[in-house]
């Protein structure tokens, strides 16, 4: 097989955010197509308002002063732009990151199982291939033969080249990485033309994606409340006409735009997309806007044990000696017995024992004896002495062969460590019992912060693992979890998910085996491995391109920074528009109801802001309404910083900082906008 190389990218998570460059504006120029503003019903109503002014500019409208209709005119189509920009600007991330990607692919050439050669692009799925050192993987796949080395960087950005074997949960490949040793054939299992990185690359383009539940509920909404502002200016003409108060076709256009909610209207479509592209910047695959959704709403959080709250492979953590043995002495032939041992355990056992003071030495005449599955020992023949580690069992039957004789201690200590979720490994010396290993399993640093973050933000969290109970409780309390599911079974977590959601819970679980589909189906927010197997990724609706079981993590704080940020700038965008009414109303109705000889009537009272006169009012309502927009993009882009508090203190924080601010900044604005147009005008 032939690979044409590609030259390096930057890792997607390295990209940086797209600016405001040529290509961006013209984009956001395209968007004022009214084919395409028809999706965003706010901001069609402004665009109509904008055509509407701008003809009335040309023809001449109804008294107002010809500057003062083309104002408006410009500050509406201005509104409309600047919000076809924060979707563009969105959607320029999202195609930064698919340049990168294409970047990415080869073209490439597979060599059959039966000999044959053929274009990568005409593989089909069950299509079988044989790649080999220094070759590209021309698909998704499985491996259905062989072990190799691979170098996953071009898809995940990290260095470091991961084992592919088959059999087991470590068997899935992706189309694009390259092999760095050995052999091994692989089962197509990808349709033509989506692979995962053409997947990554629609997904990011916006391509694929739709309006999620909660964005379609909230769009319906602003429709709603646009409907309802039209009726109402719509019936003010009549009420102007019979209150003696002449109002312009160009005054009222005005008026509506500054009571219907275009704030969040312009920005809503950027936060969507804005949202997607952070979870794809942590190398996370979404199947559906609906899942990175729910992953805000999460109540539930299911954990596997092994590789997610603990580091996966046991570590040495004590030494005991038995009565009369140094416990110094006992790690030095611990050291011994264990420096052929490279196992994950048997390293920790060499690392540990350094503790003590020991280091490498000069061995001298000795021979290694490797681990049995007969035996179950391993060890090292050294200056005549034989050293040997192993289960308790073992150790004993080894001992008495030699013509020695375990101690009463012995069998006490290898219990007490097997109650507390240990492994322990007995050490002899020819027929005498030095002490016993004790290997455990890990908790990952920082787990039990993170699991305070989760129960702060309402979350609750079960350990799953297939240990018995004993040894599941130690490790649940170490770690912090809420609960857990020891002797775990397909059943058994299919069972709990559906316990929990016929409570009105959202679950979220990871896995990456095949006996994990069945839950990660169920589950509202399923979250696979990129190295699991090909059944447990087509169950979930989330991939982890870089197979970290801790992402649910992150995942769920995306999900919810995502749902706070649309939160947040709804409230200040209706927050905003308070003090827009303020500002125009009072100007359309100064004089209405005026007594004989005074210009002013009884509602130019609303005037709290003591804007200039009424067309400075309204240009400065509907500058503000306009330039706040841009203002906002980079919150919208960015998202509002989430932190793990509980319901209550978030709904506090967003009253306080986007209701309060959003109140306050639109009266400080439109009154020093007022002020130079006010000035102008004078001029």
């Amino acid at each position: 097989m032939t690979a044409v190389a590609t030259p390096p990218v930057t890792p997607p998570r390295q990209r940086r955010a797209a600016r405001v460059s040529p290509a961006v504006v013209l984009e956001a120029v395209k968007k004022l197509d009214p084919r395409v503003q028809l999706r965003n019903p706010v901001m069609f109503v402004v665009e109509v308002g904008a055509v509407v002014t701008t003809v009335a500019a040309v023809a001449g409208g109804e008294g107002d002063p010809r500057w003062f209709t083309v104002t408006i005119a410009v500050w509406l189509w201005l509104t409309v732009l600047f919000a076809n920009l924060a979707e563009a600007l969105a959607e320029g991330r999202g195609r930064a990151q698919a340049a990168s990607l294409r970047a990415m692919r080869t073209t490439t050439t597979a060599r059959l199982a039966d000999g044959r050669e053929v274009a990568a692009s005409e593989l089909t799925r069950g299509d079988v291939v044989v790649v080999e050192a220094g070759e590209v993987i021309p698909g998704d796949g499985t491996v259905i033969d062989g072990i190799a080395s691979v170098d996953e960087s071009a898809i995940t950005g990290e260095s470091a080249p991961v084992i592919r074997e088959s059999g087991g949960d470590r068997s899935a490949v992706t189309g694009g990485t390259r092999v760095l040793s050995d052999r091994i054939v692989v089962e197509i299992t990808q349709e033509p033309g989506k692979s995962f990185l053409d997947r990554m690359i629609n997904l990011v383009e916006g391509a694929e994606r739709r309006k999620t539940p909660n964005e379609i509920a909230l769009n319906i909404l602003l429709s709603g409340l646009t409907l309802v502002f039209l009726a109402v200016v719509v019936a003010l003409r009549p009420f102007a006409d019979f209150a003696g108060t002449g109002v312009s076709v160009t005054t009222l256009i005005a008026l509506l735009v500054a009571l219907i909610p275009t704030t969040i209207g312009a920005l809503l479509s950027a936060i969507g997309i804005a949202g997607m592209d952070r979870l794809v910047r942590r190398n996370v695959l979404a199947l559906s806007g609906r899942a990175v959704e729910a992953s805000g709403d999460v109540d539930v959080l299911l954990l596997d044990k092994t590789g997610t709250i603990t580091l996966g492979n046991r570590q040495a953590a004590e030494f005991v000696p038995m009565p009369g043995v140094e416990e110094v002495e006992l790690a030095e032939a611990a050291q011994l017995a264990s420096l052929a041992d490279e196992t994950p355990e048997g390293r920790s056992i060499v690392v540990l024992a350094k503790r003590y003071g020991l280091r490498e030495r000069d061995l001298g005449r000795h021979e290694f004896v490797p681990f049995t599955a007969q035996t179950r020992m391993s060890g090292i023949d050294h200056d005549g002495s034989r050293l040997r580690k192993g289960a308790g069992e073992a150790i004993i039957r080894f001992v008495e062969g030699e013509g020695g004789q375990a101690p009463h201690e012995l069998q006490p200590t290898l219990d007490r460590i097997a109650r507390d979720g240990g492994t322990p490994l007995a050490v002899a010396r020819d027929a005498q019992v030095l002490g016993v290993i004790h290997l455990k399993d890990t908790v990952k640093e920082g787990m039990r912060a993170r699991f305070e973050q989760l129960r702060a933000m309402g979350i609750r969290t079960i350990m799953v693992t297939g240990d018995n109970q004993l040894t599941a409780a130690k490790i649940a309390e170490e770690a912090g979890v809420d609960d857990f599911l020891a002797e775990a079974t397909p059943e058994r977590k299919l069972q709990l998910i559906q316990d929990e959601q016929a409570h009105g819970r959202l679950v979220a679980m990871t896995g990456d085996g095949t006996n994990d589909a069945p839950a990660l189906a169920q589950a509202d927010v399923g979250v696979t491995m990129n190295t699991g197997t090909q059944a447990a990724r087509e169950a979930g609706n989330m991939v982890d391109l870089d197979s970290n079981p801790t992402k649910l993590i992150e995942i769920v704080e995306v999900g919810k920074q995502l749902l706070i940020t649309r939160g947040a700038l709804t409230t200040f965008s209706i927050a905003n528009d308070i003090a827009k009414y303020f500002a125009i109303l009072p100007a359309i109705f100064v004089s209405t109801y005026a007594a004989a000889g005074e210009s002013e009537g009884p509602l130019a009272r609303l005037n709290l802001m003591d804007l200039g006169t009424p067309q400075s009012a309204i240009i400065s309502a509907i500058a503000f309404n306009a330039v706040i927009i841009p203002l906002l993009v980079p919150i919208a882009l960015r998202g509002v910083k989430y932190k793990a508090v509980g319901a209550t203190a978030l709904l506090r924080r967003n009253l306080l900082i986007y209701g309060l601010g959003g109140l306050v900044a639109p009266f400080a604005g439109i009154k020093l906008i007022d002020l130079v147009v006010h000035n102008l005008m004078g001029a």
